[in-house]
């Protein structure tokens, strides 16, 4: 059991609502022609990523974050269609309005998901099965659009269980069934364990929830580094994080995919103020600083790599970040073709809400 015995569970009632497909339903909601068709919503030029698919994409292999062009040679019947935020933001201010009627610890992760605490809710309900169901009812009714759920005692169990059934899904774990679902579950399942990672595991003898309790923490952590404690947990079915409404803003981050790969350093400095500058932007209209700046770049080989140096004082001036991101990416021998490149600040001097992604 490790070092020391196992905390006992919260028992707190937690729903995880996870919108289907979320950007590519909106756009067959939107337009009768795309209804039951394979779509995929992001860019089609040769250059371009998969946001979301279809559910009927999805049955030919297309998945999110995938290269249009095997998206394409998968489905040749496939239909891109260019994202519209500007909706899917409107949705989503529903959609997290209707959450804040029952409860106001709401954990929004991204646009078309979020944690819920209902142990307590303003409703009074006591079953939050039922907050679950009506919460789905209500979303149907008011956008017209599907979503899955998951409802068990932690964020983590909830989680899993939201993308048990879907889509359009409702998967409840009780907490005498907990155990006895970890044991069984694979995996490749278990949120917060990546592909890597689980094949990593499978290297080991670890293919189910069950194999992975054999494993004591110390033996974990001297496997898999400091996430290793995290695995022992959720193995027991414990995740004692709590929802949070205030989601602590980490980075500020601007990346772009080019049409070409580049090759010229001339060409990626410029990109690289570029995109220091939309940072900079930022910072300056929220009076948000950081300290730390890291560049991210993509090779044509899908391979990526990160480098960062923290400045001895905030970077609230343009000069400085701009030199920063300059130094890092003349530090990179590297003769590979540059496929993408990014630039982001952290250790900033506010607590702000969740994190900024900006799409140039």
């Amino acid at each position: 059991m490790g070092r020391a015995q196992l905390a006992k569970p919260n028992l707190r009632k937690i729903i995880h609502i996870d919108m289907d497909a979320f950007y590519a339903s909106v756009e067959q909601r939107d337009n009768i022609n795309l209804r039951e068709k394979p779509i995929a919503v992001g860019g089609n030029s040769k250059r371009g990523v998969v946001m979301t698919a279809s559910y009927q994409a999805r049955k030919f292999g297309v998945r999110s974050a995938m290269p249009s062009a095997t998206a394409a040679r998968l489905c040749p019947e496939l239909v891109f269609v260019k994202p519209r935020f500007d909706v899917y933001k409107q949705i989503s201010q529903q959609i997290r309005a209707i959450f804040r009627s029952y409860t106001d610890l709401v954990e929004p992760l991204s646009l078309d998901e979020a944690y819920l605490d209902v142990t307590e809710n303003k409703l009074a309900i006591e079953s939050a099965i039922k907050i679950a169901r009506d919460i789905k009812e209500e979303i149907f009714q008011e956008t017209a659009l599907t979503a899955s759920a998951g409802v068990s005692i932690n964020k983590f169990l909830a989680k899993v269980a939201s993308d048990y059934r879907k889509p359009n899904g409702l998967s409840i774990i009780l907490p005498h069934q907990v155990q006895g679902f970890i044991d069984s579950l694979e995996i490749d399942k278990f949120h917060g364990i990546g592909k890597v990672t689980a094949e990593k595991m499978h290297k080991v003898g670890i293919h189910t929830g069950s194999d992975l309790k054999r494993f004591n923490e110390q033996k974990l952590v001297d496997l898999f580094g400091k996430n290793g404690r995290y695995y022992h947990q959720i193995s027991h079915g414990i995740d004692n994080r709590p929802v949070n409404p205030d989601r602590i803003r980490k980075s500020v981050s601007s990346e772009t995919t080019f049409e070409e790969d580049l090759v010229d350093p001339v060409v990626m400095s410029l990109e690289v103020i570029k995109l220091a500058r939309g940072v900079m932007n930022w910072m300056d209209k929220h009076e948000i600083y950081g300290r730390t700046v890291t560049l991210k770049i993509k090779f044509n080989d899908f391979k990526q790599i990160t480098r960062s140096r923290t400045h001895h004082l905030l970077i609230d001036d343009f000069e400085t970040l701009e030199q920063l991101a300059k130094q890092l990416l003349s530090a990179v021998d590297d003769p590979r073709p540059v496929r993408l490149l990014g630039v982001g600040i952290s250790n900033l001097n506010l607590n702000e809400p969740g994190q900024l992604r900006l799409n140039l």
